[in-house]
């Protein structure tokens, strides 16, 4: 991971949308997603930061300790947090080391928008077993297991699609799923092709239009694990 450090007021300053937060812990429900997932890292969530909202984190956990800021209430799964609260949940109470990637160049306002559907279809959606996590990570990388209907030309049947095949979704699915939204990944992946290593700037991540993800700055969080 880079060495280039700051804290959490300065992260929170600086995070724009599409930037993504990137999580590593020592726990044993830890350490079983990044063997399950063959990962680095076990969490990996995106940042929301639209006009004068605070900024936001939109990801899947298996707590609900904070409140869902789009549905209004504590829920397991997909969520969208405060980032503030989330990043200082992760790195004190389950003791997680965080860095944060920058998006470069910045998103459109139309890509905004496609976060802001994403969202709206997909918050709430459960999060899935780890052992059903490990099987829907092998399935993810056998191509013969890839729908079809990925690849339909209407972007109506395209979400549809991606939606039944997250009848429970997995972290990094979320911001894959997003991505794509976005236009920033190419289609024809199912969503448990991504796990939160893909993420990492070690695996090399190709994103579409001349944008990319910079390198790990490790975020100093009070109470926190120090990266």
């Amino acid at each position: 991971m880079a060495q280039t450090r700051i804290t959490l007021d300065k992260a929170l300053e600086l995070a724009r949308t599409g930037d993504v937060w990137v999580f590593r812990g020592r726990s044993v429900p830890d350490r079983a997603i990044q063997v399950t997932t063959n990962s680095p890292v076990n969490h990996v969530g995106m940042a929301v930061v639209i006009e004068d909202l605070p900024p936001l984190m939109w990801h899947a956990e298996l707590g609900r300790s904070l409140p869902d800021m789009w549905s209004g209430t504590h829920q397991r799964g997909v969520q969208l947090h405060d980032m503030r609260d989330a990043v200082r949940v992760w790195a004190a109470r389950y003791g997680q080391r965080a860095w944060l990637r920058q998006l470069e160049p910045g998103v459109t306002r139309e890509m905004e928008d496609a976060v802001l559907r994403t969202i709206a279809r997909l918050d709430g959606t459960p999060f899935p077993s780890t052992a059903r996590l490990a099987g829907r990570w092998i399935r993810g990388r056998v191509p013969s297991l890839r729908p079809s209907a990925l690849r339909a030309p209407r972007d109506a049947e395209r979400a549809t699609a991606r939606d039944r095949a997250l009848e429970t979704a997995y972290c990094a699915e979320v911001v894959a799923v997003t991505y794509e939204e976005m236009s920033l990944l190419p289609e024809g992946r199912r969503p448990n092709w991504y796990d939160p290593g893909r993420f990492w700037s070690g695996d090399n991540l190709l994103l579409a239009g001349g944008h990319r993800l910079g390198g790990e700055i490790a975020v100093d969080v009070p109470g926190g694990v120090a990266p």
